[in-house]
């Protein structure tokens, strides 16, 4: 008996096509991340910011309690007051900053989170925060140091031109005005550009495991040719959820007004009324925040759709990913991470086949048709002649010389055997038989030899 292979199934569709794709696709899938695996997406980032939300805002606050109060004991304009006044506010700044800066590095965790989730999610999986967590483990550190890069170089920056805003204004106002003006136009132009070239850093340092540097280097490489559709990508997704935030915090504020007022209308229970407005503006917060940690999510998972399209197109990753994903399904066990291979290849894809063409099969283009071949023919045209038949209309081919030509004969030699019959003529008709018709010619109508 023949023993037939398996069944196999059809693999299972991932949040996005395995080929590449356009400016919708990776702007409409990248909400579907959250659908496919919300306990992790969402739940770990909304859980993470909350916490770290929580934890700044109570040190913070803790810290300025604590170090304002001292202000109480000591007379006010004195030396010792303003000593306490300073002191007490560098050291709130110091902490707001050393909190802010460790909350941005959660931020960062959370983003690498998303984009080792997302890029199971491609290939049709969805991993547990543990096997998402073994991928960014390795180069957490790798994804913090970039961004401590990223914010030390804006500080500088920021800080070289408010400086010499500062000087120009001093000398002469109307200039440093001026001066800052165009400086911070300038901040928003290099902003604008600088964005779409390092959107793919935190996408190659985890998926590829590329240091800093050579991440930086691979992204700027990626998004060549890709500047627009990733710049719209960026402005499309933050500019919306900007709205979203302001929609939600600005009936809140509204709202804390109206109720201090309700609460409080002859200013005596100033307690309570404070308590009700802190209680509006926690939960505008936490809906701003909700808001902020599905923003961060959809940033980073359109980062990685971005990134994955660019790999397809210079490096046909979607080959890569098409092997892994059959090789999975089929049983496969121990399979090469697909993100690995074939790192910093470039293909060459065929260019599209014109319309009416035939396919290419095989990667070899089809054997062109003969020329005139399927062309109508001229009406009248004879048939395809016979292989070394002469052509219709031609005089034959007279014998070679090798061959003896065949002699007239008499009619003596007309009984003689072996004369064919084709080769004498009778020289006359027996007796009692018609008379041969006379050999006839043709000419076209109207000739002198039809008259």
């Amino acid at each position: 008996m023949t023993a037939y292979p398996a069944w196999t199934p059809a693999s299972r569709p991932g949040i996005v096509p395995l080929h590449p794709y356009g400016f919708g696709t990776i702007l409409g899938r990248s909400f579907v991340a959250l659908r496919h695996n919300p306990k992790v997406l969402l739940g770990f980032a909304l859980i993470v910011q909350a916490v770290a939300y929580i934890v700044l805002t109570a040190a913070v606050g803790g810290v300025a309690v604590a170090s304002f109060s001292r202000l109480d004991t000591v007379p006010i304009g004195s030396d010792d007051y303003d000593a306490i006044l300073a002191g007490s506010a560098v050291i709130t700044g110091a902490t707001a900053l050393v909190l802010g800066l460790a909350t941005g590095a959660l931020s960062v965790i959370v983003q690498g989170v998303v984009v080792s989730e997302v890029a199971h999610a491609v290939v049709a999986e969805k991993p547990s925060l543990r096997a998402v967590w073994a991928r960014v483990k390795p180069v957490v550190w790798r994804l913090i140091g970039y961004s401590a890069l990223y914010l030390l170089a804006t500080i500088v920056v920021i800080g070289v031109l408010a400086g010499i805003v500062t000087l120009l204004v001093i000398s002469v106002l109307w200039l440093g005005i001026a001066v800052g003006v165009l400086f911070v136009l300038g901040l928003i132009v290099v902003s604008l550009w600088l964005t779409p070239k390092l959107f793919l850093v935190p996408s190659v340092i985890i998926l590829e495991r590329a240091p800093i540097f050579r991440a930086v280097a691979r992204s700027w490489q990626l998004t060549r040719g890709r500047f627009w559709s990733t710049l719209g990508v960026v402005v499309i997704i933050s500019v919306a959820f900007s709205i979203v935030a302001q929609i939600i915090s600005v009936p809140f504020s509204l709202v804390a007004g109206i109720v201090s007022g309700i609460l409080a209308p002859t200013g005596e229970d100033a307690i309570g009324a404070l308590i009700g407005v802190i209680a509006l503006q926690v939960v505008g917060q936490f809906g701003i925040l909700l808001v902020q940690c599905i923003a961060l999510v959809v940033q980073s998972t359109s980062a990685v759709l971005v990134y994955v399209d660019a790999r397809m197109r210079v490096e046909a990753l979607d080959h890569d990913l098409n092997t892994y994903v059959e090789q999975r399904d089929a049983g496969a066990a121990d399979l090469a991470d697909p993100y690995l291979i074939g790192v910093g290849r470039v293909v060459e894809r065929p260019a599209p086949t014109p319309t009416g063409a035939p396919p290419a099969f095989g990667g070899y283009a089809a054997p062109a048709s003969p020329p005139g071949y399927g062309a109508p023919q001229a009406y009248g045209a004879g048939a395809p002649q016979a292989y070394g038949a002469p052509a219709y209309g031609a005089p034959a081919t007279a014998p070679t010389p090798s061959t003896p030509a065949p002699t007239a004969t008499t009619g003596a030699d007309a009984a003689t055997p072996g004369a064919s019959p084709v080769d004498v003529a009778p020289p006359h008709s027996e007796p009692g038989t018609a008379p041969s018709p006379a050999p006839t010619t043709w000419a076209a109508p109207g000739s002198s030899e039809n008259a």
